[in-house]
């Protein structure tokens, strides 16, 4: 399990990476949500990196 955190905001973002965002649930700064670790999510993060913080669970 990952914890993914919003640390930045997506104003300015580009619109796929802000679909990315909300696709995991991520709509406002500090928000944050538990995921399984898999290849899927590794993907979303890897579109939005610079904008979050990822932990292990």
């Amino acid at each position: 399990m990952v914890k993914i955190t919003l640390v930045r905001s997506l104003i300015g973002s580009k619109p796929a990476q802000t679909a990315t965002a909300e696709s995991l649930g991520l709509r406002k700064i500090g928000d944050s949500i538990v995921l399984e670790d898999n290849g899927a999510t590794r993907g979303k993060i890897k579109v939005i990196e610079h904008l979050v913080r990822v932990e292990k669970q």
